[in-house]
């Protein structure tokens, strides 16, 4: 996504989040690793957000 942006967006990309910065593919990608994995097997009805600390929809 970044790469559709213009040089000084792409530099202040995320910084507006609660941990200033932009969030990377792999902190995401563990949840639904996690997810998907046996270990999540005794979960039901929940949500992980691997949000940065922002509120989405709230």
């Amino acid at each position: 996504m970044p790469s559709t942006f213009d040089p000084e967006k792409v530099a202040g990309f995320g910084s507006d989040s609660p941990l200033g910065r932009a969030g990377e593919p792999e902190e995401c990608a563990t949840c639904f690793v996690f997810l998907a994995s046996a270990d999540a097997s005794y979960m039901t009805g929940q949500v992980l957000h691997p949000n940065g600390g922002e509120i989405v929809n709230g």
